[in-house]
C-alpha cells in the first residue's frame, strides 16, 4: 500500500468529492437504520426480537449485517441480502446456461443486461423476506401476549412490506452509487459499515465493565493503583493480544497467492516483433473470500429459525424443539438453557457441521468464480502458455490441480477462523464453566478485514491514478 500517495491524493478535488459522496451515503444509510417499520409500536416487538436474537444465530447474523436493523425494527431490516442472493443466483444461472454466459462476455451491454436482471430479481426476493420477517416477529409477539391489543389490517401489512422493500431497494441503489465512485465495492462497504456500527455499543459495554471497581481496583508494583476492574482488565488484555494475532493471520492468508509465470510466444510481423515477454497469473489462496462463511451461517441457522416458528405456532412440538436444540449455535446466551449439565456430544454438532460446510462451500464457490477452462482458452488465444505445460486442455487441468491444492489449505484456514469463537468458548467452559460468548465475532472480523483490505487496494489504485501527473 502507498499510504503516502493516498494522503497526497486528498489534495485532489475529484478524489475529495468521491470520498465525500461515499461518506454522505453511509450517513444516510445509518439514518435509515433508525426509521422503524410502520407496523404498530416498535417497542411492541422488542421482546420477540430479543428472543429471536437469543435463540437464533440467524437472527444475530441478520442484525449484524443490517447494522442493528433487527434490534431497532427498522425499514432496512431486510438489508442488502436480497441483492446479494440475487447476484449469486444470476451468477449460477449464467454459468449453467451457455447463452447467458455468452451474453455476460458480450462487453458492457451484456453486463448491463445481467445487472438489470439482478436488480429485478432482488425485488421479489425482498418482498418474500419482508413478509417472512414480519410474520415471524408478529407471531412471536402474539405468543408472548405483547400484541394482544394490536391486530394489523391488510393495509398495515401492505404498508410495512412496502416500506421494507423500499428500504432494501434504497440500499441496493446506495451500493451501486458507492461502486461508481471507484474507491470500493458498494455492497461490501455497506456490510462493513453495518458491522462497524455495532462497535460503539460493544466498546461502551466493555468500558462499563472495565471501570466497575465495586469488587476492587487493579494494583501494580505495590504502589500504582488503577481505577479498573482487575479481572476484566487482564481478560481484555489477553483478548486484545489474541485479536491482533488473529487479524495479522487474517491479513496474511487473505493476501496469500500463488504466482504462475505466463510466457507469450514471439511473433514477427514484417520488421516488427511482438511477444517474447513474461507475465504473471496470481491465484489467491482464498478466492471465494467470505462467501463460504456467510453461506454456511445462513444454511445452518435457517433450521433453527424454522424450529422456532414451529414452536411459536405449536408450543411443545418435539420436531421444532429438536431443530432448535441441534441447529442453535452454542453461545453464552443459551449455554445454561441448552446445556445445563455442561458440554455433551450435542455441543460439538453445530461447530463440526459448520466447519465442514465452510470447506464444502469454499470448493463450490471457487469452482463457480474461477473457470479454469475459460482461462486456458483465453491464454491460448493470446499466444500465451505456462512453461512446461501444453496450451489448451493440459493448461486447464494444470490450473484445476493448483486451485484444488490452494483450496485445501485455504478452506481449512477459513474453517479454522470461523471456528475460533467456538474454540474460545470451549476453553472458557473448561476453565470457568461458562463460555465468553463470541459466536459471530469470527464471521464479522473476517468480513471487516477482507473488505477493509479490498477497499484499501481500490483506494490505492485511485490515488495512484489521480496523482500520476505529480511524478516526474
Amino acid at each position: 500500500m502507498h499510504f503516502k500517495t493516498i494522503f497526497k491524493s486528498f489534495k485532489n478535488k475529484d478524489m475529495r468529492k468521491r470520498l465525500l459522496i461515499i461518506l454522505s451515503i453511509l450517513i444516510a444509510y445509518r439514518i435509515l437504520a433508525h426509521i422503524p417499520v410502520p407496523l404498530g409500536d416498535a417497542a411492541t416487538f422488542k421482546e420477540a426480537i430479543d428472543n429471536l436474537l437469543e435463540k437464533s444465530d440467524f437472527g444475530s447474523f441478520i442484525n449484524l449485517i443490517s447494522g442493528g436493523g433487527l434490534t431497532s425494527f427498522s425499514i432496512i431490516l431486510v438489508g442488502i441480502s436480497p441483492y446479494i442472493t440475487s447476484s449469486i443466483v444470476v451468477q449460477l444461472i449464467t454459468k449453467a446456461i451457455p447463452s447467458l454466459e455468452e451474453l455476460s462476455q458480450d462487453g458492457e451491454s451484456g453486463r448491463r443486461k445481467i445487472t438489470q436482471w439482478t436488480r429485478i430479481i432482488s425485488v421479489p426476493l425482498a418482498i418474500i423476506q419482508s413478509i417472512a420477517y414480519i410474520y415471524i416477529l408478529y407471531q412471536s409477539t402474539v405468543a408472548y401476549n405483547t400484541a394482544a391489543a394490536f391486530n394489523p389490517t391488510f393495509s398495515d401489512w401492505a404498508l410495512s412490506v412496502t416500506a421494507m422493500v423500499a428500504g432494501s431497494t434504497i440500499l441496493m441503489w446506495f451500493g451501486e452509487l458507492i461502486t461508481e465512485q471507484g474507491v470500493g465495492n458498494g455492497t461490501s462497504m455497506i456490510i462493513f459499515a453495518s458491522i462497524i456500527s455495532q462497535l460503539p455499543n460493544t466498546l461502551a459495554s466493555l468500558g462499563s465493565s472495565l471501570f466497575d471497581t465495586t469488587n476492587g481496583s487493579l494494583e501494580l508494583f505495590g504502589w500504582l493503583n488503577l481505577p479498573v476492574n482487575p479481572t476484566v482488565f487482564w481478560i481484555l488484555l489477553v483478548f486484545v493480544i489474541a485479536l491482533l494475532i488473529v487479524i495479522y493471520f487474517l491479513v496474511k492468508i487473505n493476501e496469500a497467492q500463488r504466482i504462475i509465470t505466463i510466457n507469450y510466444a514471439k511473433r514477427v510481423h514484417g520488421n516488427s516483433s511482438y511477444g517474447d515477454i513474461k507475465s504473471i497469473l496470481p491465484l489467491k489462496l482464498i478466492a471465494a473470500g467470505v462467501i463460504p462463511v456467510i453461506f454456511a451461517t445462513a444454511f445452518l441457522s435457517l433450521p433453527a429459525l424454522i424450529g422456532q416458528v414451529i414452536q411459536t405456532i405449536n408450543p411443545g412440538n418435539s420436531f421444532g424443539e429438536t431443530l432448535v436444540s441441534l441447529f442453535t449455535a452454542p453461545s453464552a446466551n443459551n449455554f445454561a438453557t441448552l446445556y445445563p449439565d455442561g458440554i455433551n456430544a450435542q455441543w460439538f454438532f453445530y461447530p463440526l457441521l459448520y466447519f465442514i460446510l465452510v470447506i464444502l462451500f469454499t470448493y463450490f464457490y471457487t469452482s463457480i468464480i474461477f473457470n479454469t477452462k475459460e482461462i486456458a482458452d483465453n491464454l491460448q488465444k493470446q499466444g500465451a502458455f505456462i512453461e512446461g505445460v501444453r496450451p489448451g486442455t493440459k493448461t486447464s487441468e494444470y490450473l484445476s490441480k493448483v486451485v484444488r491444492r490452494l483450496n485445501l489449505f485455504g478452506s481449512l484456514s477459513l474453517g479454522l477462523i470461523a471456528m475460533l469463537p467456538f474454540i474460545t468458548d470451549y476453553v472458557f467452559i473448561i476453565i470457568t464453566g461458562a463460555p465468553i460468548g463470541l459466536s459471530l465475532s469470527g464471521t464479522g472480523l473476517l468480513i471487516v478485514v477482507t473488505v477493509a483490505l479490498e477497499n484499501l487496494r481500490q483506494l490505492d489504485s485511485r490515488a495512484l491514478m489521480v496523482t500520476y501527473d505529480d511524478y516526474k
